[in-house]
């Protein structure tokens, strides 16, 4: 049988869909600093607890969010999502092996360090090969699906962390905080 995806339902759409059909729980994944001149590249992955999306007012695209509440969210996604992870991939890493390479890497290292083994994965925006998981591409991801919204979250807040402490110390000439 078909699943009906309402828009009226918001970003927690398509994972509730995939949960009714058993083929959850379902990761989300997303990476901040893909773009970024200096710093490493940081995925993490997010499997929220069927149901649980609508605890998470105002989730959305990490870059749509103030800076508070990327906070205020990152801090309730850490306590109450099923399972999480992040990688930080080092930007020398990421000039070795080109910043796609990295990305779908880490994007495999950040669905194998779930604690929960998810039964369909959701990734923003690009294909990735070699998951253990089924999974799907979806453009826009960190919009429409809370899951990779809660990624999205955790990525960015985990970069900034590092770019406005550690890099900050090291290279304070250069204004990373």
């Amino acid at each position: 049988p078909r699943s009906v995806i309402r828009r009226s339902s918001g970003n927690l759409a398509l994972q509730s869909a995939l949960d009714r059909r058993g083929l959850g729980p379902v990761a989300g994944v997303d990476e901040a600093g893909r773009g970024a001149c200096a710093g490493p590249l940081v995925v993490a992955a997010c499997v929220l607890k069927p149901g649980d999306g609508r605890r998470f007012e105002g989730l959305t695209d990490s870059k749509a969010l103030s800076e508070d509440e990327r906070e205020r969210l990152f801090d309730r996604i850490t306590a109450r999502a099923l399972s999480w992870s992040t990688v930080v991939i080092p930007a020398e890493e990421v000039d070795a092996l080109g910043i796609h390479v990295a990305n779908l890497e880490g994007m495999r290292r950040a669905v194998a360090r779930l604690s929960e083994h998810p039964g369909y994965v959701l990734t923003d925006g690009f294909r990735v090969q070699g998951l253990a998981t089924p999974s799907v591409a979806v453009v826009k991801g960190d919009m429409v699906a809370a899951c990779v919204a809660a990624a999205s979250v955790l990525a960015k807040v985990t970069r900034d962390r590092l770019m406005s402490e550690e890099l900050r110390r090291a290279f304070p000439v250069y204004g990373f905080d």
